[in-house]
């Protein structure tokens, strides 16, 4: 049995506003890593970023001063979930929620001066997935793949990458050294990104994490995946599928034999009784 795990993501699909604004549409599930990526290495000194969320001020990097939830009216959602990347700007949003769905604007004051929107939609989906030993498992990105970059890992270990359309899995070095229960067991969709798990095992349940990196955004997004050991009662009535089925063949072979050798005696005697009948 195959097994779709689909994980909705969408980061980087750019237009163009009014007066020139960039807007990108985002659309991202619960409890991810968001970055919003400013675009730029800015000089502190000379510039001014800040951050709003629905017009709300949330965040605000001057010179070398960093400041999350500026405004008073800043919500208290944020709290201890807001990281400022003191050399490019770019803000991280930790665990995600649906409440933080939103319009995300970014403004860069100073010479030149810019203004960015981030639209963002959060979905609500489960991201532990049980499975079946033997059973074959695909954990979809949810995205057509364009220029990002995708990259796997099992427990914090790579076992997978994407780059454009060139994509590798992990070496029989590194399975040696760490996971060697996946070689020859893993397919990375050339387009999408899925990870396919073929003939899972108790020993791949784990924590799985997907990070997307684009020039826009970057979203790391972990889920478990739970493998449960298949009864011992399947197992048995599976044993005696296969064993019913291969009597069932044996039996349809024996028949048309059986058919095929009448028709040849039949055959047979019916040419005796003609040549008798001549004599």
């Amino acid at each position: 049995m195959k097994f779709l795990f689909i994980l909705l993501s969408t980061c980087g699909l750019l237009q163009r506003g009014v007066f020139g604004v960039e807007e990108i549409t985002m659309s991202v599930t619960e409890e991810d890593f968001v970055t919003l990526h400013t675009g730029v290495k800015t000089n502190h000194q000379d510039g001014n970023i800040r951050w709003y969320y629905n017009d709300i001020r949330i965040a605000q990097i001057t010179g070398n001063l960093i400041k999350t939830c500026k405004d008073v009216q800043c919500d208290e959602k944020f709290k201890d979930r807001l990281e400022l990347d003191n050399q490019t700007g770019s803000l991280s949003i930790t665990s995600i929620m649906t409440a933080d769905a939103g319009h995300y604007k970014l403004k860069i004051l100073g010479n030149p001066s810019s203004e960015k929107i981030f639209n963002v939609t959060v979905h609500d989906q489960k991201k532990t997935l049980p499975v079946k030993e033997r059973e074959t498992v695909t954990l979809c990105t949810g995205v057509v793949n364009q220029d990002d970059v995708m990259i796997w890992r099992f427990n914090d270990t790579f076992i997978a990458e994407i780059n454009g359309y060139l994509n590798k899995t992990c070496t029989d070095v590194q399975s040696k050294d760490s996971d060697e229960g996946f070689r020859d067991r893993l397919t990375l969709d050339n387009q999408t990104g899925s990870l396919t798990i073929t003939n899972i095992r108790n020993t791949d349940s784990g924590l799985y994490k997907l990070q997307i990196n684009s020039s826009s955004c970057s979203i790391i997004r972990s889920f478990n995946v739970i493998v449960n050991e298949t009864p011992a009662m399947d197992l048995i009535v599976r044993n005696k599928i296969a064993v019913v089925g291969a009597v069932i063949l044996v039996l349809m072979v024996a028949v048309v034999f059986a058919v095929k050798r009448c028709s040849t005696v039949r055959r047979r005697s019916d040419l005796k009784k003609i040549n008798m009948n001549l004599l």
